[in-house]
């Protein structure tokens, strides 16, 4: 064990640790020395979205220690940010430890003076957004890790927009969390006063918010006893998707008994993930059973909402992330324009590696379509910016997360569990299966087929491998793949677009982001950007041809997917 390791250790061992925290260090110096280096080698960072981590003692774990110093910081510079009081709401999930990192959080915070609105129990992460704004929070925070594996949780933190920390506030939070040093430095205790529990209350103002996004409700009046399966994953899910979904007036709707109770240990699935099929594959079967209509399923925090539906033949499929997104955009702005709800200033949000389908219907629609950075902080940012200016109405990304509506400023499942229903009612009312209606958008806009690859690479020599693949990409960027020519460079860490057959480059008016897209003549399109919270680099596809008519759907399915296969297989990424 290296010097620097040593002196940790050491701290930890002489310092004002509780006798848990000390004896678990002292059995792994004599059972696990490797595990312990792992726990104390660097310091579990606090980046632009908060902490995210392992459980366990040391500064590279989750840790009563770890949170209450980042705590103790996002305290300093709220304090500096704003005068008079200051108020912050936090939530949290069913992740093991969940509850009591929200109360270390809880109480740091009350001992800096400032006013807590903590959830009596566990709710879902868009509720937490809506509260900074319905109560008049200066700030956030939530205690989840979303979908990783059981051993993690996190904490993230969120401005008084209610959305996750932009700059300048990301980087100025970061530097306030580094100064913290020692544990001495944090206000643990003596501000119990500043502490108010709150639930129902706000519980029913949120639920209100969502009734209203309803685009038809009588057509949910009509097609009420539509079959609905949904499964929260032992997840924040159970207190208020069933509830919305009754509220719409859905009268049929089944929960997946073994996976409604909240559980940290998540007992039914490895991973906690809608967009994993075999978290999926419970729900999957109560759906084949009751010969559902649709299925949902909500991770742990509530924030993302993965969806199965039956294909052209009868047999169950999960729809991937671009797909719900393709179906809920198009339903919106559609069933926006039937109401006569539709105005001038009306707007979407994508990502830029969701798919571009939605830019050709918005356009179609005269509705302007905005594409930002991965992460909906910048989709709450834009909305920010805008406004007064111009009308929000849905934003997405192809990370199974969606956003209806301006009042929730992250990506929101118990809304779009709502809303997804009641478009699946539409369909129904129309005679049409929601496998249907995404054939029937293909064939009038054309048919956009996505796929991502990740590629992962551990440790330090996985990051320099990561680096040296996006350098090689950025000075040497590829003429032609799969036989088709490069005719344009998106560079978002140089924040330009080359058309390389001109060499014309334009600026791109978005904030520095390690991501590049290469956008060839046959209107295919490969994006490639490393992970900021995993040592990966993930690669995005997407690629299309029109789609003359529904009988050719299947045909030109299995096209598009070679065509994916050889671009995969001619950049060598496989």
């Amino acid at each position: 064990m290296d010097n620097i390791i040593e002196s940790k250790v050491s701290q930890w061992l002489g310092g004002q640790f509780d006798t848990d925290t000390v004896a678990t260090i002292k059995k792994l110096q004599q059972e696990n020395p490797d595990e312990l280096a792992d726990a104390f080698y660097r310091s579990l960072e606090f980046g632009t979205g908060g902490l995210r981590g392992i459980m366990g003692v040391g500064t590279n774990r989750m840790n009563k220690y770890t949170v209450g110093m980042s705590t103790q910081g996002f305290a300093n510079y709220l304090k500096q940010a704003f005068t008079g009081e200051i108020k912050l709401a936090i939530a949290h999930d069913s992740r093991n430890n969940s509850r009591y990192f929200a109360e270390v959080a809880a109480n740091v915070l009350a001992a800096n003076g400032i006013k807590v609105y903590l959830f009596e129990s566990l709710r879902p992460t868009p509720e937490l957004s809506f509260t900074i704004r319905h109560l008049g929070c200066q700030g956030g925070i939530v205690l989840t890790a979303s979908h990783n594996p059981k051993e993690y949780n996190g904490y993230k933190a969120y401005w008084n927009d209610g959305a996750q920390l932009v700059p300048p506030h990301d980087k100025n939070v970061i530097r306030e969390v580094e100064k913290i040093s020692s544990i001495d430095e944090v206000k643990w205790s003596g501000g119990e006063a500043n502490i108010t529990s709150i639930g129902k209350d706000v519980d029913e103002a949120y639920l209100q918010e969502l009734k209203n996004l309803s685009i038809q409700p009588e057509v949910i009046k009509e097609q009420h006893d539509l079959k609905i399966v949904y499964t929260p994953i032992h997840g924040t899910g159970i207190t208020l998707a069933p509830e919305i979904l009754k509220r719409y007036g859905f009268t049929n709707v089944h929960v997946v008994e073994e996976q409604a109770t909240p559980d940290g240990n998540f007992p039914t699935v490895v991973y906690p993930n809608p967009e994993e099929a075999e978290a999926m594959s419970l729900g999957l079967k109560k759906a084949k059973e009751l010969d559902a209509a649709i299925l949902l399923g909500t991770d742990p925090d509530s924030d993302r909402v993965g969806i199965a539906v039956k294909d052209l033949k009868g047999e169950w499929t999960l729809l991937n992330g671009n797909q719900t997104a393709v179906l809920l955009f198009n339903y919106i702005i559609e069933g926006r324009k039937r109401k006569g709800l539709a105005g001038d200033t009306d707007y979407v949000c994508k990502t830029v590696v969701t798919s571009d389908l939605i830019d050709v219907f918005a356009a179609k629609n005269n509705v302007n379509c905005y594409n930002v950075l991965t992460g909906f902080k910048w989709i709450a940012d834009l909305i920010k910016r805008k406004e007064g200016k111009e009308k929000f109405i849905c934003g997405g990304e192809e990370s199974y997360g969606y956003m209806i509506g301006d009042n929730v400023r992250d990506k929101d499942a118990i809304a779009s569990v709502a809303l997804i229903c009641e478009m699946a009612a539409y369909a129904r009312s129309q005679g049409r299966s929601l496998y249907e209606q995404l054939i029937d958008i293909y064939v009038k806009y054309g048919y956009y087929k996505e796929n991502l690859i990740s590629i992962t690479k551990k440790g330090m020599k996985g990051a320099d491998e990561i680096a040296e693949m996006m350098r090689g990409y950025r000075e040497n960027p590829p003429t032609t793949i799969n036989g088709s020519k490069v005719a344009t460079l998106y560079d978002y860490e140089l924040q330009q677009v080359k058309n390389l057959k001109t060499g014309e480059v334009k600026p791109i008016d978005l904030p520095r982001s390690n991501v590049l897209q290469f956008v060839l003549e046959d209107g295919s399109k490969i994006s490639a950007r490393p992970s900021g919270t995993e040592p990966k680099i993930k690669f995005y596809f997407s690629v299309n041809q029109p789609l003359e008519k529904a009988e050719d759907f299947d045909a030109v399915t299995k096209a598009l997917d070679q065509r994916v296969q050889d671009i995969i297989k001619d950049m060598k990424l496989k």
